[in-house]
């Protein structure tokens, strides 16, 4: 009987056990997260779900900081200066004129260091408290850069060799046999002129996508080993808080990089453009 006792007890330890297992619930990332209601100005034209207002609001504090610390330049600059400067500087020295010389650097600066700004300081809301995703990661600012990308790229090259020069120029390979044009230059022209923008955009975003994914499930595991489970379980909730830190700050290094490579690209293909006859 007393063992009959001692059994039956472990079974409705084991069941509660069970029960409070199932009861805890591991929550995923939402498409709430990258589609999140509207905050006003629902079926209108100008209506804002939170990534939208992230977009502007970034997009006014990096517009002020820079119209502050340049609005007055002066010889000996002041801390705000120097920093503004500094940004400038960095773009202009190491993706501008360093892909495209001097001249043209100075000439497209604005576009790219514009583009670079942007970029960096949308991915970096990713991993600010609170607000935990980059807009990058929806498509819809990507593709928007893409496109002025694109668009500059075309408009440069057709400025300057004629629309049918350009087109030439870029997708006829010289020194090529007749007959291996057949197959060339189908490949060269979507290659150029298609898959561009597309890559531009889907290398960004899926990027940062990714990366507010695994975050997102560090951060849900650890609270769910930590929180809804006990026991043997923490140690597991630990071990995941140790990696989503650790990823954080590789997220950081993503973040930097997609935004050096975007720019990067913009000039790269700015310069094709504008060599167009001699690739």
């Amino acid at each position: 009987m007393e063992s009959a006792s001692r059994e039956a007890g472990r079974d409705r330890e084991r069941e509660r056990t069970l029960s409070a297992t199932l009861a805890a619930e591991f929550h995923a990332p939402s498409l709430k997260d990258f589609y999140p209601e509207m905050l006003f100005g629902e079926g209108t034209w100008w209506g804002m779900d939170r990534l939208m207002l992230i977009r502007v609001v970034v997009a006014v504090l990096v517009a002020a900081f820079f119209a502050l610390a340049l609005r007055n330049p002066k010889v000996v600059p002041g801390k705000l200066q120097n920093i503004g400067e500094s940004f400038i500087d960095w773009v202009r020295i190491n993706i501008s004129e360093e892909i495209l010389g001097k001249e043209a650097g100075r000439k497209f600066l604005p576009l790219i260091a514009s583009i670079f700004f942007a970029t960096i300081m949308l991915n970096l809301t990713s991993i600010v408290p609170f607000l935990n995703i980059s807009t990058n990661a929806r498509v819809g600012f990507p593709l928007v850069m893409a496109l002025v990308a694109y668009i500059t790229y075309c408009w440069v090259g057709i400025a300057k060799f004629g629309f049918f020069g350009f087109i030439r120029s870029s997708i006829v390979l010289p020194g090529v046999p007749l007959p291996v044009h057949f197959l060339l230059v189908p490949i060269e022209f979507v290659s150029t002129f298609i898959l561009r923008p597309f890559t531009l955009t889907v290398r960004l975003m899926a990027n940062m996508l990714s990366g507010h994914i695994m975050l997102a499930l560090f951060f849900a595991a650890t609270q769910y080993f930590i929180i809804d489970q006990s026991g043997i379980w923490t140690l597991a909730g630990v071990g995941s808080l140790f990696a989503a830190v650790g990823f954080t700050f590789f997220e950081l290094l993503v973040i930097a990089l997609q935004a050096y490579i975007f720019a990067l690209l913009t000039a790269v293909y700015i310069e094709q453009s504008l060599h167009a006859d001699s690739h």
